[in-house]
């Protein structure tokens, strides 16, 4: 699950290389246990409304749409890891703008007209540009939410808080297994909007957090502007990301046994392995959601000399699972991705079978 904002600024900050599968490059991180948190809330006064979780997200889900803001953007896990952005998100109409500036590891510019994104790396001087349905918006619902989602999650109103100067109820939505990780939300008071997660591990300890350190809501940016910039491609190369629609079926894939609560969203063949490299076929992206948390699954040819090990790596509350597939037409290569436990990529993994 990621936070409401931006195409996601936390997918901009970390998750850019679990997009483009190549987890294999991302390096390994110790998770280390916080504390369990003691929260600083006060307790729920008479202004908080009551909702069912529903209702909570179909609120928060509203406001990330809806909303205009500017503001700075802090990513945070126990190990140590911190990364940051400024945004600025234009709603006008059913057009919606976003550019992410990174302000920490390397220079980069992300801009997001409805579904275009294009990423500027200066370094290199290159664009990405691509199509995305999965806007990874907090939350991250399919379409309006249903009480399915009530099935899978519960929601608490824990109290008020300020954040960024801002009024906030913080509910906590509480999964009803251990396939998903719990989330704590600080939600503005007036708007719905998010502006504040913590994503919660099953002994109720913070394995991420996100949150803006300054936010201004309705600010005077224009669509046009963003747009403008945008285009200024001038002095870059542009590189299209190719991406075909398809079906698992199609591709000769299936789970044996669906995994509780996930279900298939969409499913894509993209050129195979890392820029430059040149290993041939296509990788397949299958991706799943329970309505708030997400799993992708990418399978491509096994290739010895890229993909040497199997690991299992966490950065924040992100995990990513290799595991090499054996198969009668030749071996396979998974990469599963998701902000999920491990035990829930490895249900995956164990389900997911050549269908042909």
């Amino acid at each position: 699950m990621t936070v409401a904002m931006p195409i996601s600024a936390r997918g901009a900050v970390v998750l850019v290389a679990a997009a483009l599968c190549v987890a294999q490059a991302v390096m390994a991180q110790n998770r280390t246990p916080s504390p369990s948190v003691k929260s600083s809330v006060s307790p729920a006064g008479g202004e908080t409304p009551t909702l069912g979780v529903v209702e909570w997200l179909q609120r928060m889900h509203a406001a990330s749409r809806q909303r205009s803001y500017v503001g700075t953007f802090v990513v945070s896990a126990p190990a140590g890891s911190l990364s940051s952005a400024r945004i600025w998100h234009v709603c006008e109409g059913a057009l919606q703008m976003e550019r992410i500036e990174a302000l920490s590891g390397p220079p980069r510019s992300t801009f997001r007209r409805n579904d275009h994104v294009m990423t500027f790396l200066p370094e290199t001087k290159v664009v990405k540009s691509e199509k995305r349905e999965n806007l990874e918006l907090f939350p991250n619902l399919l379409g309006t939410p249903d009480s399915s989602i009530g099935d899978l999650y519960g929601a608490r109103v824990l109290g008020k808080d300020r954040v960024a100067g801002f009024d906030a109820d913080v509910v906590q939505l509480e999964p009803r297994d251990g396939l998903r990780f719990g989330y704590r939300v600080w939600s503005e008071r007036r708007s719905g909007l998010v502006v504040k997660l913590q994503t919660i591990d099953g002994e109720n300890r913070v394995i991420e957090q996100s949150a803006f350190s300054e936010l201004q809501l309705d600010p005077p940016v224009k669509a046009q502007a963003l747009a403008q910039m945008m285009g200024s491609t001038a002095g870059y190369r542009v590189e299209k990301s190719e991406l075909e629609r398809t079906t698992a079926t199609k591709e000769g894939w299936s789970l044996r046994a669906p995994i509780a609560g996930f279900k298939p969203v969409s499913c894509y063949r993209r050129p195979a392995g890392v820029a430059g490299s040149a290993a041939q076929g296509h990788t397949m992206q299958w991706t799943f959601s329970d309505g708030l948390a997400s799993v992708s699954l990418f399978v491509e040819p096994y290739d010895a000399q890229r993909q040497p090990r199997e690991v299992l790596l966490a950065l924040g509350a992100t995990y990513t699972l290799t595991r090499r597939l054996p198969g009668k037409d030749g071996d396979w290569w998974l990469t599963a991705v998701g902000e999920v436990p491990p035990q829930t990529l490895d249900a995956f993994a164990q389900s997911l079978v050549r269908a042909r």
